[in-house]
């Protein structure tokens, strides 16, 4: 790989991460930044560990697949590469190697999905359990923080209590595998920006654990340009946005406050894909200092161009989706039934079976609930579809056939998601 090829840290510029599960999607993700990204820097190679293992690539080839693209394209701006989800260092060596610059700490793990729902009896008793092994209760006990141009937090007994049961472990691996990323990247002479993720949750991140894990992060020298909290709402795969949008900005702002603070460091949107009635609020409220991060919708705008071109093969690859869906699943947030959905089977044209399984992404309403998307059938099952012995192979065959049509249907589909970031900026 070139010199001018090699991604590298891109500070607090804001930024979007194009997800390509199938390393052919650049040239539509790099048509779309051109037209429409406007000041926003693009994250050409990014995958998580959880999606190469169900796609069966590894990160070289992800790094590859992104550079050899912007290559023939004669591309000269900046860009980024995320290894996402990283959770132990043996992650972090496996990324590092192919000269990954953007690591993503994942500390779900270590999280108490519960902690908000515990009674007071619980709470303690989880509390005095963990409490020997958290230094730094005795630096908020009892105090109230007034953030510049923010919110004033309180860490009363029970907030801070929460916070150490919900959290506490989770900082302390953060800090640990953040130091394992400093040490990883100077023995490969390698620049670094690490993001951290606290989004995979059920329970939100209040301000003062938002706090909490900042300062922490802070007074370690932990080199954060981007934090993912949970925040208020419903952040479904593959729809937009579920929640009252004015409660999002307001919560929105002042989580953006303790970012200045004690960052400044942007604020970070996963499952990123397809929040349209969000950006706008998002990009604004931070004051640009942003990153999106996207996946699925790439995979998802690859099968339309299947259903353009074998509408056969799109049926079966349906079929075969409804078939995997409530097992695969499991590791996503996502409201749509198998029994909700027509099959291929009661649904004769094929641009209505596509516009029924790809073309609803938008239906849900802010505030209104879900009308059950088809879409992430689709979206939940790409790593039993892609390793599937016959339509892995014949899903690339198809795209590898029609270039043109893949660049443009994801030049137009991207360009929405920058269009609408950009309204805010």
């Amino acid at each position: 790989m070139s010199t001018n090829l090699k991604p590298v840290a891109l500070g607090l510029a804001p930024s979007f991460g194009f997800g390509d599960r199938l390393g052919l999607a650049t040239p539509g993700h790099l048509e779309a930044l051109r037209t429409q990204g406007g000041p926003i820097k693009g994250i050409f190679a990014q995958q998580s560990i959880r999606e190469m293992a169900r796609t069966k690539r590894n990160p070289t080839q992800v790094m590859t697949a992104a550079a050899t693209t912007l290559e023939a394209a004669g591309y000269k701006d900046v860009w980024g590469s995320d290894a996402d989800h990283l959770k132990v260092p043996a992650d972090v060596d496996y990324t590092a190697d192919a000269g990954f610059t953007f690591f993503t700490i994942d500390p779900s793990d270590h999280v108490d999905n519960q902690a908000d729902s515990y009674d007071a009896a619980t709470l303690e008793a989880r509390f005095n359990a963990v409490k020997g092994d958290i230094a730094w209760l005795s630096q908020y006990e009892g105090k109230t923080v007034a953030v510049k141009n923010g919110p004033s937090i309180t860490f009363d007994k029970t907030t801070l209590q929460r916070a150490a049961v919900k959290y506490g472990k989770a900082i302390a691996h953060t800090l640990s595998l953040a130091a394992y990323i400093k040490e990883a990247a100077a023995k490969r002479g390698q620049d670094y920006e690490i993001e951290l993720s606290v989004d995979e949750t059920p329970q939100p991140t209040t301000l003062a654990e938002h706090y909490i894990i900042a300062d922490q992060c802070r007074q370690a020298k932990v080199k954060l340009v981007s934090l993912a909290p949970r925040y208020i709402g419903e952040f479904e795969k593959g729809v937009d946005y579920k929640g009252n949008l004015a409660e999002f900005e307001a919560s929105l702002k002042d989580h953006a406050a303790i970012a200045r603070e004690l960052g400044p460091y942007k604020l970070s949107l996963h499952s990123g894909s397809d929040k349209l009635s969000i950006y706008g609020i998002f990009a604004r409220a931070c004051g640009g200092m942003i990153h999106v991060k996207t996946a699925g919708t790439s995979y998802l705008e690859a099968l339309r161009v299947v259903s353009r071109h074998d509408p056969k093969l799109f049926r079966a690859i349906v079929d075969f989706s409804r078939g995997r869906y409530d097992t695969d699943k499991a590791t996503y947030h996502v409201s749509a039934t198998v029994e909700g959905a027509p099959a291929p089977k009661d649904v004769a044209d094929d641009r209505k079976l596509e516009s029924i399984y790809l073309e609803n992404w938008a239906d849900v309403k802010p505030g209104l609930g879900f009308t059950n998307p088809p879409r992430q059938i689709l979206h939940c099952t790409f790593g039993s579809v892609l390793t599937h012995e016959t339509f892995g192979p014949a899903i690339l065959d198809v795209l590898k056939a029609h270039p043109d049509t893949h660049k443009a249907i994801l030049a137009e589909h991207f360009g929405k998601h920058l269009i609408a970031l950009r309204s805010g900026m």
